[in-house]
């Protein structure tokens, strides 16, 4: 094909003109450059221009712009030696051998035949090298195309990601403001019937460690007062192996009752300078990731009088090493009590650990002891220090400020009050300050935002949102300089906001699923000048994975816990659906499929984006929404729903709420609850609460809890009550279950269903392994690249 082109004729010498790279006359991409020099001197006919003419045409001519200007040696690229025709032989016989270098020249090979074939020779340099642009523009085109597909997937994932995170706190937020609502309508029960609860924890602190042995093996490795740097290094070789990583009981029990001695004694806000040690770190959220920890400690060392640590909350939930975790920082905290700063998350509270994993983890690990080990836990929540000040320019909290927040009040509060932040705190049979409550809870729970002024958090449910004005009116009331903070998820780690002077640091890499995030940490010198340094733990895992297998992984991941969240709303997706498909056909417009998505999860996510995942098979008018409810009754859908944890499962588990709910209802404080107390409060409830539930179909639920009937209804009866009806609960929902399993075994799914289904299995199996801290890359960015 190639032979019929101009650049391969035969020239006035009667000598054929070479196709390979080797030649400087063949038809290859250095050859722009060369043709450009001699197009200044041609006129659009290809014939000699005057000087003037020449200006002329150079204005007017965008390729010859491009040659001023240097532009097309980008174009150049060497092809290790290829000829012409066996780089296009290459891409029409063999689609698979298409690198980019070959594509490149392929396509402009052809590109240029076409254009060229029939031109006089004179024009022949013109006609290639614009060819030639036009193969660079139309590649550059579907470069960006490639491009802007990936980011619109990258970005949606991570927006399945973060919705389905935000609605799941907004189910436990949900717990603060019905307490808030109560106590709010009901001031005579706040506070009351708390302070007995409050002398039985401080108690713990006082035994013995007569802890019972665990079944199964446990490390024999001995732990005493005062821990050593020898010590740590014990535990950190420990911790990091896959079995035979549990310690005694009795020296878990001893580490958490010595590290909430020794933080009870600390004030609200830690004072933390660089003084001495010239430089201070700080880390961010860790989740349970014992891996991202042991990678901090590996690449910035262990903590020491020159080299201290502020750990910024979110020490435990959502991984597996939560426990781990919490008490390799209690041990370095204790070995390095001058150099290692906690602060408390919004997720050291035992309503957060119930539903998201922390409690069951403990319970797994130590099931003869964990009810013991979980209360000495409560007690070191309730002793962390609240956030801390850095040379008295810097504030280092969790979540962020609101309007309201003020540094004077919150040192001045009894934090040991506040065992979970979503409940009632201890007040000993004192009023209730609800001013001091709303303060802890900002700085657990808030998120920065772009626009100015202090709005509630819808998002998450609690907390606010704080613009740049709110920032800026803090700092100067404070004389800060900015802020630290953590309590979000961000894809390099860190982030920058409101003019630099709100910083966001997080660091658990890999925190949605493997490659959807990169972990940081911050040190600041003694300018309080921040160096960021990113890494990813157990870098050699998505190291062996193309970049399409990982974004495979991460897309599988987000598909996994939106059709797990989905589950809930099974039923009531199966009837919205119906109702826009009356002839039973079970197709629907993509438009009632995505109204139906929306309106019944609330998740707020792109539909039209997720249709050809949540309903893989249809086409691009109509879908089947079989296929969507196909999917999540699914095996590996089913399978992972059974190992999360549900709102009900969290309340009953975390028998405290409902304690502190009977004695909220309970005005007289008998110890039990009348229909009049009931009344009561029902009627409170529907007139500043509405719901579903009229005040009728209310007090015939409370006459059920009454089980002996005599009229009132105890403690034992009203946690009993919850205990029937969420067994009944699961009992419905396994014989849903069940019968869906019976439809889909007479009616096998669809293969696209299927397939989806394989694939996500696939892609969302965790090897567990050995921790290996040197096994990540790092990377140190400087203010300037930040």
């Amino acid at each position: 094909m190639l032979r019929s082109c101009v650049c391969l004729r035969s020239d006035e010498d009667g000598k054929r003109r070479g196709s390979s790279v080797e030649d400087a006359s063949s038809c290859r991409s250095s050859e722009i450059e060369r043709v450009g020099a001699s197009m200044q001197t041609l006129g659009p006919s290809g014939q000699p221009q005057s000087v003037a003419a020449q200006t002329t045409t150079r204005a007017s001519s965008l390729l010859q712009f491009f040659h001023r200007k240097g532009w097309c040696k980008h174009f150049r690229k060497p092809l290790r030696g290829m000829s012409a025709s066996r780089a296009e032989k290459t891409i029409l016989m063999d689609p698979s051998q298409k690198d980019d270098d070959t594509l490149r020249l392929g396509l402009r090979l052809r590109l240029r035949h076409r254009q060229t074939e029939g031109t006089p020779p004179e024009k022949a340099p013109m006609a290639c090298w614009a060819v030639a642009i036009r193969a660079a523009i139309f590649i550059q085109k579907w470069y960006r195309r490639h491009q802007a597909r990936r980011e619109m997937m990258r970005r949606c994932n991570w927006q399945i990601f973060q919705n389905l995170e935000y609605a799941s706190e907004q189910d436990q937020a949900e717990l603060y403001k019905f307490f808030n609502d109560l106590i709010k309508h009901m001031p005579q029960a706040a506070g009351r019937k708390n302070q007995h609860h409050g002398e039985s924890i401080i108690s713990l602190l006082d035994e013995k460690d007569d802890m019972m042995d665990e079944l199964g093996d446990t490390v024999n490795a001995k732990i005493e007062m005062p821990i050593r740097k020898s010590h740590i290094d014990l535990l950190i070789d420990v911790f990091r192996k896959k079995r035979g990583n549990r310690l005694h009981p009795k020296y878990v029990a001893l580490i958490l009752r010595e590290g909430a001695k020794s933080l009870k004694q600390l004030p609200n806000i830690s004072m933390v300078s660089t003084a001495v040690s010239q430089q201070v770190t700080v880390c961010g959220d860790l989740h349970g990731k014992l891996d991202d920890l042991l990678v901090v400690l590996h690449k910035n060392g262990l903590p020491s009088s020159s080299n201290p640590y502020v750990f910024n909350g979110d020490f435990v939930d959502r991984g597996k090493r939560g426990l781990e975790v919490l008490l390799l920082l209690l041990s370095l905290y204790l070995a390095f009590p001058q150099a290692v700063f906690l602060n408390r998350g919004n997720h050291e509270d035992s309503v957060m650990n119930a539903r998201y994993g922390f409690i069951r983890e403990v319970e797994g690990k130590y099931p003869r002891n964990h009810k013991r080990l979980l209360a000495i836990i409560d007690e070191v929540y309730r002793w962390l220090p609240l956030g801390s000040v850095l040379n008295s320019r810097v504030l280092i909290v969790h979540g962020g400020i609101s309007d309201n927040t003020s540094l004077d009040l919150i040192k001045s509060i009894d934090r040991g009050k506040y065992v979970s932040i979503l409940r009632p705190p201890l007040t000993d049979g004192e009023p209730l300050d609800k001013t001091e409550w709303q303060q802890i809870f900002d700085i657990m729970w808030s998120d920065p935002q772009t626009v100015m002024g202090c709005v509630p958090n819808t998002l998450r449910g609690a907390g606010v949102w704080f613009g740049p004005d709110v920032t800026e009116n803090f700092l100067q009331r404070h004389r800060l300089s900015y802020v630290i903070r953590s309590h979000e998820c961000k894809p390099n780690g860190h982030e920058f906001m409101h003019d630099n002077k709100v910083i966001t640091i997080f660091s658990a890499s890999n925190y949605y699923a493997i490659g959807s995030n990169k972990g940081a940490y911050i040190r600041l010198n003694n300018q309080l000048m921040p160096h960021f340094v990113q890494y990813i733990s157990a870098a050699s895992q998505s190291k062996r994975l193309s970049f399409k297998q990982r974004m495979g992984m991460v897309e599988s991941s987000a598909l996994k816990e939106l059709a797990v969240k989905m589950r809930d709303y099974r039923d009531e997706l199966e009837d919205e659906f119906k109702k826009f498909d009356p002839d039973n056909t079970g197709c629907i417009t993509i438009t009632n499929w995505c109204y139906v998505m929306e309106k019944v999860t609330k998740l707020g996510l792109p539909w039209r984006l997720l249709r050809d995942k949540l309903a893989p098979g249809t086409d691009s008018h109509m879908v089947n929404y079989y296929t969507t409810l196909d999917l999540l009754d699914t095996d590996v859908i089913l399978e992972a729903e059974a190992d999360g944890t549900s709102v009900m499962d969290a309340l009953y588990a975390n028998k405290a709420s409902l304690v502190a709910i009977f004695n909220i209802i309970d005005a007289d404080d008998s110890g039990e609850i009348t229909l009049d107390e009931f009344e009561t409060a029902i009627d409170l409830l529907t007139a500043h609460m509405p719901g579903a539930y009229s005040k009728e179909e209310m007090l015939e639920k409370c006459r059920m809890m009454d089980l002996n009937g005599d009229g009132k209804v105890d403690l034992n009866e009203f946690l009993e009550a919850f205990r029937l009806s969420d067994v009944q609960r699961k009992q419905q929902q396994d014989e849903n279950t069940r019968r869906r399993s019976e439809v889909r075994a007479s009616t096998k799914p669809s293969d696209p269903v299927t397939e989806l289904a394989d694939r996500i299995s696939r892609n969302t199996v965790i090897v567990e392994q050995d921790i290996d801290p040197s096994d990540c890359e790092a990377k140190v960015i400087k203010p300037n690249k930040a």
